[in-house]
């Protein structure tokens, strides 16, 4: 079917059995429906809806290094706030903009980050930290990134953070070193 969409977007002419597909597949409707798509998306970003396709790579580009330097900045757009981080617990000290303080604070490798409460929290202060470490990096690099509390405990939190190192690398959101260390 998206070989005789994209044959009827080029104006070429179909063959017997493409125009079979055409006329059983609803191409047409097809095609309409991705035009309509199209249209509504190049509206969302504020272009025009007839961009040639290298030119919508290229801003999809710019606008990709413009998402991750605010992201670097410690500013999330949440796409769904209300799911993704029903708390709002969007810490100051993590570098991620706070709802309530209504500005982004910013932390950088040097700053002690505070260890957060829920296990939520702690997943993001440990790829936080990870991000602001800037190289690949294992649990004991990175507890010391974090205030530092009494030995039992800071033995407890190297745990949990080689833990949580290991969960989020699981998940594929983090990537393993053959040196045993991770990289966001």
């Amino acid at each position: 079917m998206y070989n005789v969409l994209e044959k009827l977007r080029s104006g070429e002419a179909l063959s017997a059995k493409e125009q079979k597909t055409h006329e059983q597949g609803l191409v047409s409707i097809l095609l309409q429906l991705h035009n309509e798509l199209d249209a509504a998306v190049a509206a969302a970003y504020g272009w025009p809806a007839d961009l040639p396709e290298e030119e919508i790579l290229e801003r999809l580009v710019a606008l990709n290094k413009e998402r991750a330097a605010e992201e670097a900045r410690g500013l999330i757009r949440w796409l769904r706030p209300e799911y993704q981080n029903p708390q709002g617990t969007q810490q100051g000290e993590l570098g991620i903009e706070s709802k309530k303080a209504g500005k982004t604070a910013i932390a950088t490798a040097k700053e002690v980050l505070a260890w957060p409460k829920t296990l939520a929290e702690q997943a993001q202060a440990v790829q936080r930290a990870l991000q602001l470490h800037e190289r690949p990096a294992t649990a004991e690099d990175l507890v010391r990134q974090f205030k530092p509390v009494a030995k039992p405990q800071q033995t407890q939190r190297l745990q949990q953070i080689d833990s949580l190192l290991q969960t989020l690398h699981g998940l594929g959101l983090l990537r393993k070193t053959e040196q045993e260390q991770y990289v966001k």
